[in-house]
């Protein structure tokens, strides 16, 4: 049986560890530096526990021997040491990052993987899953136009100004909303200002505003360079959040202090589990001779699982993550490489018991069983 080990038990890690858990063919061990967090996991999942800090690196060195993969859920500024480890120890790692420059210094020690070994950084939901699907709608185009991404963790019942609640990292929140962001303009790739490009859009009846953040493109500018003409992410907010946000960010110059802003976000917005995903992916180009559009659109809701409620960006992002560790495990990627999220194959991840959450029509289930050629492969 795989022996997985978890970096990181918080509001993400919990689901990924109660997804892999659940699936009966995961030995999972989690680790973390809060004792406290630890203990509230293993109060509602059974798996082993250990505390990891990994800022000192015998210390996570000694954790990861005699696993198979790793999963850093830690935020970004762990990542790096993270990947070093376990390409050193012979693992395969995976992460959740959006932090550019620190997806960058993963993706360059590749060369140093063992076969049989992935290195695969930005497995969630954006980067990640939206790629995937970004991807899958490229394929079906001879020749590009235009990619555009736009995904939003939203509160299901906004009722404040902001209309929005904390619902994942604020450290990765913030660094979105602060960092440069990479674009492909008129076939040029480009880094442009945060919170710029507001566009307004409905989606079933809702109005929705989208506006420039960092690192939900992932890798798609170096995949896509010279093939497209346009290429964007931008972030959904309820219209208004984008103004707000300018102001405290630009006018109040909180982006010169993060530590700052972050108490003040954790302090006054209150956390949520009551959320809604939207991802809105839309690719135009030559078909068949015609200038064509194809657009994929999905809402993921929150909703219980092993007796307990789990908010729809805890379920996109753990499902995201636990899909491409199980494509792996079952030999569905390649190996001895880095692993770019556009090159899983999208009717394989929506197909996957972890990918299905994302498969909302019909809804998923749980678990699917597997085949006797999967079976073999963990005995």
């Amino acid at each position: 049986m795989p022996r997985v080990l978890l970096l990181g038990a918080g509001k993400i890690g919990r689901m990924i560890a109660r997804l892999l858990h659940d699936s009966g063919d995961y030995e999972v061990c989690v680790g973390d530096v809060s004792e406290a967090a630890l203990q509230r996991l293993a109060e509602r999942v059974p798996v082993e526990t250990r505390i990891v800090d990994a800022r000192h690196p015998e210390g996570l060195r000694a954790a990861l021997q005699g696993r198979h993969a790793v999963i850093s859920a830690l935020t970004y500024h762990f990542n790096v040491a993270v990947a070093q480890a376990a390409v050193a120890e012979g693992l395969s790692y995976f992460d959740l990052t959006e932090d550019l420059a620190t997806a960058r210094q993963v993706q360059a020690l590749a060369p140093k993987l063992q076969p049989g070994q992935v290195l695969m950084p930005q497995c969630g939901l954006a980067p990640g899953f939206i790629s995937i699907v970004a991807a899958h709608l490229a394929g079906e185009f001879e020749q590009l136009d235009s990619v555009r991404m736009r995904v939003g963790a939203l509160p299901t019942f906004p009722s404040n100004m902001l209309k929005y609640n904390l619902t994942w990292s604020t450290d990765g929140l913030i660094n979105e909303y602060c960092n440069l962001c990479e674009v492909i303009h008129d076939g040029r790739p480009l880094e442009v200002l945060p919170l710029e490009g507001v566009e307004e859009f409905s989606l079933d009846g809702v109005r929705y505003e989208a506006f420039h953040t960092s690192g939900g493109l992932g890798t798609l500018c170096g995949t896509l360079a010279g093939r497209v003409r346009e290429l964007n992410y931008k972030t959904i907010r309820y219209p208004g959040h984008r103004d707000l946000m300018q102001f405290l960010l630009g006018e109040l110059r909180l982006r010169e202090r993060r530590e700052l802003l972050r108490d003040l976000l954790e302090q006054a917005v209150p956390v949520t589990f009551q959320d809604v995903v939207v991802t809105f992916c839309t690719v135009t180009g030559a078909r068949r001779g015609q200038f064509v559009q194809l657009t994929d659109a999905r809402k993921i809701y929150s909703q219980t699982i092993g007796e307990e409620m789990w908010s729809a960006i805890q379920i996109t992002t753990a499902a995201a993550v636990s899909a491409v560790l199980d494509l792996h495990t079952f030999g569905r990627l390649p190996s001895g490489r880095l692993v770019r999220q556009e090159e899983v194959p999208l009717p394989e991840f929506l197909a996957n018991r972890f990918g299905r959450y994302y498969d909302v029509t019909p809804p998923p289930r749980l678990f699917a069983p597997l085949g006797p050629a999967d079976q073999a492969r963990l005995s």
